[in-house]
């Protein structure tokens, strides 16, 4: 049987009219939905902030609300959680892992660090809460660095989970003394040098624009550090930057350089200008899996609620903080000439 016109047009409306069912939820339950910038586009447009991890947790810590519903994945919510202990933390579907995370887990830190005993443990914040409490600092693409930078230079530093963030931070720092785990992000796979060169060919007009606060994006901040990109005219910049940096260039096209979630974003915010992924496939499947009806569940149940043990929670929020307190800029990342966003 054929679809009928009413049955099309009820088809169409359905993602406006659970988000108005979420919305309204959200008020009765006194809840905030946050929504990374990698989820479907309508999960996005029923968020109240869409943003990077470390934003969204940062608006997680401020927050009045008694509820954080968190379309994101499992890392993020449980970072959420750890800053914002009073709250009740819920994520739509447990199925949103990440597999730059789950590359490694506690026993295995502790095995590593039990075989380089005096080590300092630097983690990338795209890991587990039992991995961050198992570190001495967490830290971000934006401020890798400065974090390594900080840490006297005859120190012994193991570095994870991330491999490609490891390289660039070995090699701009020139310490020999780092030791890297072999983990990466699956999304890397679809963001790689030539794409990228062929993107830039295809639009030789258009910004480059980098976020390096994300994990599918670490590998082409290590392939400009080692010159198989070319940095000339890249923007590296926080997220909030991309957003804002078409409405300041007097580009009209631009290649974004991470997970193509932020497409969405940056054509709803900026609709006069056009957007190019370094690389279509380059999409989190994680992030993916949330859905309307899933945050709609969550809400109506307090469905799944992300919680995590105290003594954990002490440990790995020392880590986060001493993140949080060590700022990351470009220029000291080694890349030259960029445009550097003050912001997150």
């Amino acid at each position: 049987m054929g679809t009928t016109a009413s049955q099309s047009r009820q088809s169409r409306a359905l993602p406006a009219d659970l988000q108005t069912e979420i919305r309204s939820l959200a008020r009765e339950k006194n809840a905030v939905i946050l929504a990374h910038n990698y989820q479907r586009a309508e999960v996005q447009d029923v968020a109240d902030f869409v943003g990077d991890s470390l934003g969204l947790s940062r608006e997680a810590a401020k927050t009045e609300a008694d509820v954080i519903v968190f379309c994101g994945v499992h890392f993020m919510a449980e970072t959420a959680a750890v800053l914002s202990p009073a709250k009740t933390v819920l994520l739509p579907d447990l199925a949103a892992g990440c597999s730059l995370a789950s590359m490694i887990d506690a026993q295995q830190l502790r095995q590593w660090k039990a075989e380089h005993p005096g080590a300092v443990v630097v983690s990338y914040v795209n890991t587990t809460a039992e991995v961050k409490a198992e570190s001495d600092y967490c830290c971000t693409s934006g401020n890798a660095v400065e974090v390594v930078n900080a840490i006297p230079p005859e120190t012994e530093i193991l570095f994870c989970p991330d491999m490609f963030l490891g390289a660039h931070v070995k090699r701009l720092t020139g310490r020999d003394n780092i030791r890297i785990w072999m983990g990466e992000c699956h999304v890397h796979a679809g963001i790689d040098p030539e794409n990228i060169r062929l993107q830039r060919a295809l639009h030789p007009e258009a910004e480059f624009l980098v976020h390096p606060e994300c994990g599918c994006s670490t590998s082409v901040l290590e392939a400009m550090s080692a010159g198989d990109i070319d940095p000339d005219g890249a923007q590296i910049l926080s997220t909030e930057g991309m957003i804002r940096r078409p409405a300041m260039s007097d580009a009209s096209e631009f290649i974004v350089a991470t997970e193509v979630g932020i497409l969405h974003r940056l054509r709803r915010e900026n609709p006069t200008k056009r957007f190019f992924a370094a690389n279509e496939r380059a999409s989190c499947t994680y992030m993916k899996v949330t859905t309307l009806p899933r945050v709609k569940r969550a809400l109506e149940r307090l469905e799944h609620r992300i919680t995590v043990p105290a003594h954990v929670a002490d440990r790995a929020r020392l880590a986060i903080e001493r993140m949080i307190a060590i700022g990351g800029t470009a220029p000291r990342m080694g890349i030259p000439d960029p445009t550097v966003d003050p912001g997150e």
